[in-house]
């Protein structure tokens, strides 16, 4: 008898351990379905469309948007609208991850929508997030500038979210971010890719994140980890690899993003037609390797001409992982009258914003072109703001201390 009651306690206990396991194993199932690396952009117009990418770690589910109008984070059935995506995968060392890219159209300018991403399945749904299209007409509104988040490690990452947060704090309003590239510090790093939207993910939900391709992002002529975490505008220059080179209009101004790795003749055709092409005042360029940094990239030579001869206001850099600011250029000489306004298309001004990552190079040799040039050895953030006839440039570090402002006016 006391055998016999032995096994049937010892056949209990397995059974309680398998159904744990067979309860832990369903928990991996539906986490592996969770979304993660969510993040926004524009693709079309920013008025009436928004696009999204999510991984996953099944790369066997399906790529699901739901979206609402208003604030109210609810999707009843009869007011929701569901768009199916495209899903694909991507493959590491590491392990092989989903990728999910959906995009919707026909929304109201200057209207508040709810939205969250998943699979389709009850417990497969992002945070619910909100955002805001653009209104017609505008001629006020701010953006953030960031670059070379680069890290590798959580803490890393951990400095990049506090940059942001301290970026949103003084920046509330700020209806996207221009990231000048360097990622992470190893393109195919999945861990780090996890730690740099999981630290990023309150912002980067809710407002675009418009990326440049820095050297760690495209190495070897190969960007496929980069290019898969970001559903981008498909109309850059021929040739180059899809979502490294692209365009795009917010309110009063023109966008050029720029590849600095790779392609760069034909790059220089298409951003004199780019620029040829658009009728709004205010023209920015955002590149990694700038042409007027800490030191001079002469390999885009080309591009800085046609600056001059569009007469771009504004060159958004990194790279150099200190900051620099310029004189007004043009010709490749120092314009105006020396102050930090500039007036009347007189030149151009290119800035490197130091890092929003851990690592600060040493500061390089003051250039003639240089009007402001330090290294603090402090993640740095800035927030640009267009009003009107006058776009206000201020940078901060990651203290809320500002350091930098410079006025240009049309």
């Amino acid at each position: 008898m006391r055998l016999q009651k032995e096994v049937i306690w010892l056949l209990l206990i397995g059974l309680l351990i398998l159904t744990i396991v067979i309860g832990l194993e369903w928990m991996k199932a539906d986490q592996r379905k969770k979304p993660k690396s969510l993040v926004m952009t524009f693709i079309d117009d920013a008025k009436t469309s928004r696009a999204f990418t999510w991984y996953t770690d099944n790369s066997n589910v399906s790529s699901v948007l739901q979206i609402v109008k208003g604030s109210e984070l609810k999707f009843d059935k009869e007011l929701v609208t569901t768009i199916t995506g495209i899903t694909s995968t991507i493959a590491s060392s590491q392990q092989v991850q989903g990728v999910h890219k959906a995009k919707v159209s026909n929304l109201e300018p200057g209207t508040t929508y709810s939205y969250r991403v998943g699979s389709g399945g009850d417990k497969d749904w992002s945070k619910p997030a909100i955002f805001t299209t653009e209104a017609r007409s505008l001629n006020e509104f701010t953006f953030i500038n960031v670059t070379d988040s680069q890290g590798i490690t959580e803490e890393d990452f951990i400095l990049w979210g506090k940059t942001l947060n301290k970026a949103f704090e003084i920046f509330p309003t700020a209806q996207f971010i221009i990231h000048n590239g360097d990622m992470t510090e190893e393109s195919d790093d999945d861990k780090a890719w996890d730690h740099f939207f999981s630290e990023a993910e309150p912002w980067v939900s809710q407002v675009p994140l418009m990326p440049v391709t820095g050297n760690h992002d495209e190495v070897d002529g190969v960007a496929d980890h980069f290019t898969s975490h970001f559903n981008l505008p498909n109309n850059g220059a021929e040739n180059s690899i899809e979502g490294t080179s692209y365009s795009f209009d917010y309110g009063s101004a023109h966008f050029v993003i720029l590849n600095t790795e790779s392609n760069i003749k034909e790059q220089t055709t298409w951003l004199e037609e780019d620029l040829a092409a658009t009728e709004l005042p205010w023209k920015i360029v955002a590149m990694h390797r700038g042409a007027y940094g800490g030191n001079m990239n002469k390999k885009v030579g080309d591009w800085v001409s046609i600056f001059d001869q569009y007469k771009v206001d504004l060159v958004l850099q990194g790279h150099n992982h200190e900051y620099s600011r310029s004189y007004p250029l043009r010709d490749g000489e120092i314009v105006g009258d020396g102050d930090n306004m500039i007036n009347d298309h007189e030149g151009t001004v290119y800035v490197v914003t130091n890092t929003a990552g851990q690592k600060f190079n040493e500061q390089k040799g003051n250039q003639f072109y240089h009007q402001v040039h330090f290294q603090n050895e402090k993640q740095m953030f800035a927030g640009v703001q267009i009003k009107g006839d006058s776009l206000t440039f201020q940078a901060y570090d990651k203290d809320g201390e500002k350091l930098d402002e410079f006025v240009i006016h049309h």
